[in-house]
C-alpha cells in the first residue's frame, strides 16, 4: 500500500515539478557557456562532502578493513543487500550541522560545496519521491540534508552543488542483482543488466529531476559510475541535455558521458558531454588548455576511515592548491564526516590553516589564470590583471631566487606584506630577487610581481 501512495505521489510531484521547471526556464536567463562557467573559473577551490549509511560502517567489518575507500564497503565488504539496509536504518547523524559545516568551508577559503546525494550504495540523501530508501523514509534522521546544506550554503555565500551516482548496488535493474560483485562491471565490460535502460528511464533521471526542482539553484551536478557497460554515450549525452533544460545554468562534469580516460579525468577525442575534466587523486603534470578540477581526498580514502591516518601535512595540500591553480585548474578537496555528522578533527585543522593561507595570499588564487612561464624549481607562478606572482615552495638558502628570463619586472614585494619592498638585481638571465633569510610562510611564500 505504502508503495503506490509513493507512485501516486511522485506522479502529482512529477506534474508539480514539470511547471516548475517551464516556470524557472521562462524566468531565469540563459547564459553563454563562458558566462555560465565564470563563477567557477574564478572559485578555485571547494569542497567535497563524502557522507552517508557507510560513514557509520568506517571501512571495516570484524577483522576486514575495506581497502579503497571506505565508502564502498558495501562491495569491499561483502555485504548482502538485506545486510547492508541495517546501516541507513542506523543513520541518525544528530551531530550535524549544515550552518557549521558550510561555515567551515567558507573558513577555510572555499567557494562551493559538492556533496553526494546518493552514493553507489543507493542510499539517498534527500526526501526522494521515487523511492523509499532515503534519508526521510528509511533513517531515523527525517530531515533532509540536501535541503539543510543547499539553504544553509546559500545563506553564507557559498555555491552549492550534488554529486550522483549512475551505478546503484542496491537497485535490482542496475547493480543490484550481481552480489557479491556488485561492481564487475568496472573490470568486466561484458557484465550488464539488461533492465539498467528501465532503471536510467523511471529512477535515475527521476532522481535527478528532483535534485533540480526541489532546492533551488544546482550550481554543479557532478556525476560518477561511468564506467559500467550499461550506461552508454548516448544515455550521457540525453542525461546532460535533460539537465540543461531544467537548469540552463548548471555546470556538469564529464562523466556524464563516456569520454573520461581514467583517473586522468580528462576526455578522450570525440563529442562527449561535460564541462570539465575530472582528474582523481592527481594533478596534471602540465597545463591543460579546458576547464578541469582535481578532486583529492586529505588522506586516503573518501568516506570516513578512521584506520586510514595517512594524512596529506596542511603544507601539502596548500602547495597542491597553489599547483592546481598554476596550471589552469579547480581544486575540490574532500571531507568524509563520521556517521554522527563531525568532520574528523584532522580534516578540521588542515582547513583552519588552509584558510588562515588563502585569506591572506586570496590575490594570487581567486580569479588566477595559469602560468604564463615553465614552473620554476622553487615553486609556482599564477597571474592576474597583469600581475605575476611567484609562489615560493622552497626558500633559497643565499636568499636569491632567479625568475624566469621573459618577466620585465618593475617591483616585487610580498603579498602578505605590501610594505615589505624586495630588492631586484637585473641580469643578463633575468630578474633576481633578494628575499629576506627565512620564509615569512612556511607552507608558501607569494611574492607579487609587478610588470
Amino acid at each position: 500500500m505504502k508503495g503506490i501512495v509513493k507512485s501516486i505521489l511522485f506522479a502529482c510531484v512529477a506534474i508539480s515539478t514539470l511547471g516548475q521547471g517551464l516556470a524557472q526556464d521562462k524566468e531565469v536567463k540563459k547564459l553563454s557557456d563562458d558566462e555560465r562557467m565564470a563563477w567557477w573559473r574564478d572559485a578555485k577551490f571547494g569542497m567535497f562532502i563524502h557522507w552517508g549509511a557507510y560513514s557509520i560502517i568506517g571501512g571495516e567489518r570484524g577483522e576486514q578493513i575495506a581497502g579503497g575507500g571506505a565508502e564502498w564497503a558495501m562491495d569491499k565488504l561483502d555485504y548482502t543487500i538485506e545486510e547492508y539496509e541495517k546501516f541507513p536504518r542506523m543513520f541518525n547523524p544528530q551531530l550535524f550541522n549544515a550552518d557549521d559545516w558550510v561555515k567551515m568551508a567558507k573558513d577555510a577559503g572555499m567557494k562551493y560545496i559538492v556533496i553526494t546525494s546518493k552514493h553507489h550504495d543507493g542510499f539517498c540523501l534527500w526526501d526522494s519521491k521515487v523511492t523509499d530508501y532515503d534519508i526521510m523514509d528509511t533513517a531515523p534522521f527525517k530531515r533532509d540534508i540536501i535541503k539543510e546544506l543547499a539553504e544553509a550554503s546559500r545563506k553564507q555565500g557559498i555555491r552549492f552543488g550534488v554529486y550522483h551516482s549512475i551505478v546503484d548496488w542496491h537497485h535490482p535493474q542496475a547493480q543490484g542483482n550481481l552480489y557479491p560483485n556488485y561492481n564487475a562491471g568496472q573490470k568486466d565490460q561484458t557484465v550488464v543488466n539488461p533492465e539498467f535502460p528501465e532503471y536510467y528511464k523511471n529512477y535515475l533521471k527521476p532522481q535527478v529531476k528532483e535534485l533540480l526542482t526541489h532546492y533551488g539553484d544546482i550550481d554543479v551536478v557532478w556525476f560518477d559510475g561511468d564506467w559500467i557497460a550499461d550506461y552508454t554515450t548516448e544515455m550521457g549525452k540525453e542525461m546532460y541535455d535533460f539537465i540543461r533544460e531544467i537548469q540552463p545554468n548548471t555546470i556538469i562534469n564529464n562523466r556524464v558521458d563516456k569520454g573520461r580516460k581514467g583517473m586522468e579525468g580528462m576526455d578522450r577525442e570525440g563529442n562527449f558531454a561535460g564541462d570539465f575534466g575530472t582528474p582523481e587523486q592527481e594533478i596534471p603534470a602540465t597545463g591543460i588548455d579546458e576547464d578541469w578540477e582535481s578532486c583529492m581526498t586529505m588522506n586516503g580514502t573518501w568516506g570516513y576511515k578512521p584506520d586510514d591516518t595517512n594524512w596529506k601535512s596542511s603544507e601539502d595540500l596548500i602547495q597542491k592548491l597553489v599547483d592546481i591553480v598554476s596550471k589552469g585548474g579547480n581544486f575540490l578537496l574532500n571531507i568524509g564526516p563520521d556517521g554522527y555528522g563531525r568532520f574528523p578533527a584532522q580534516s578540521i585543522r588542515r582547513l583552519k590553516a588552509m584558510g588562515e593561507w588563502t585569506k591572506a595570499n586570496a590575490e594570487a588564487i581567486y580569479g588566477a589564470k595559469a602560468s604564463p612561464y615553465d614552473m620554476p624549481e622553487w615553486g609556482r607562478y599564477t597571474s592576474k590583471d597583469g600581475v605575476i606572482y611567484a609562489h615560493v615552495f622552497n626558500w633559497p638558502e643565499d636568499g636569491k631566487l632567479k625568475l624566469n628570463k621573459n618577466i620585465k619586472l618593475k617591483k616585487a614585494s610580498l603579498l602578505a606584506s605590501p610594505n615589505t619592498e624586495i630588492k631586484v638585481d637585473k641580469t643578463s638571465d633575468g630578474p633576481v630577487l633578494q628575499l629576506p633569510g627565512s620564509a615569512p610562510d612556511e607552507s608558501v611564500t607569494v611574492v607579487k610581481l609587478s610588470l
